[in-house]
């Protein structure tokens, strides 16, 4: 099943197979929004930079043509955990298309979610690469490329509204994974919750169930630095995924 907005294609490869009865009618939702966020000009300063970003380009990708547009969803409709992450790389998914494709940040999500069964392949190069996502969609506190990667404040606020549609779907979610700070704090607000402060392996949970997990984000300057350490990374990505079952999935069983 797909959706095209000009020359791109959102896909969602074998998808069929795998959804519950009732997810089919989640995906028309998942598109609408999608699409929404796609065309989004709210903020003229990340407008301008995203769309400066794919003229200049950087030397290995001179021959690609960039994205410049605010990145989409990426991920399985019907999955039940949701990743949170900052915002797209200038030269990854700002040029790629797909969320935390083509940069190291990626290289690093992605091989800890291959190794936890919840990605196909252990890397993200370009949006032809055939990744998909097993019970879990990758979302952004903002879906456009920031200059320095730092979103002013009025920036979150805008891009707010499409966090905010994801984290209140009706189905809800069994645990959302903060990568980052600010990832942190802005899923806490957007549920009401009381901010817990944030560091590696925090563990906190909303009134419906939800396990929020904080980690590091996997930034080459965290990377490079050894602030983030693989089994470090994958152990956020294993306190993510150990959500106990509701009372209703024990049922279905």
């Amino acid at each position: 099943m797909e959706f095209g907005i000009a020359n791109w294609e959102f896909h969602f490869e074998g998808l069929e197979g795998r959804l519950s009865p009732n997810s089919k009618l989640q995906i028309p939702n998942f598109q609408r929004l999608n699409a929404e966020i796609v065309q989004c000009r709210l903020c003229p300063r990340l407008v301008a930079w995203r769309e400066l970003v794919g003229l200049e380009k950087r030397k290995a990708y001179l021959g690609d043509t960039y994205w410049v547009r605010p990145v989409p969803l990426f991920g399985d409709p019907s999955g039940r955990h949701l990743i949170v992450g900052l915002a797209p790389a200038a030269h990854g998914a700002n040029r790629t298309g797909r969320m935390f494709h083509g940069d190291r940040s990626g290289d690093w999500l992605y091989r800890a979610l291959h190794k936890a069964g919840v990605a196909k392949l252990p890397k993200a190069d370009s949006i032809q690469d055939g990744q998909e996502l097993y019970g879990a969609m990758i979302a952004a506190v903002n879906h456009c490329a920031p200059p320095d990667n730092k979103p002013l404040p009025e920036e979150i606020e805008n891009c707010s509204r499409y966090l905010s549609a994801v984290l209140d779907r009706p189905q809800g979610w069994n645990s959302v994974l903060c990568l980052g700070s600010i990832a942190w704090n802005q899923v806490h607000r957007l549920l009401g919750l009381r901010r817990v402060p944030f560091g590696h392996l925090q563990i906190d949970v909303a009134p419906s169930g939800c396990r929020l997990v904080s980690s590091f984000h996997p930034s080459q300057q965290n990377t490079f630095t050894g602030k983030l350490t693989e089994p470090m990374l994958d152990a956020a990505v294993t306190a993510w995924l150990d959500t106990p079952r509701t009372a209703q999935e024990n049922a279905q069983k």
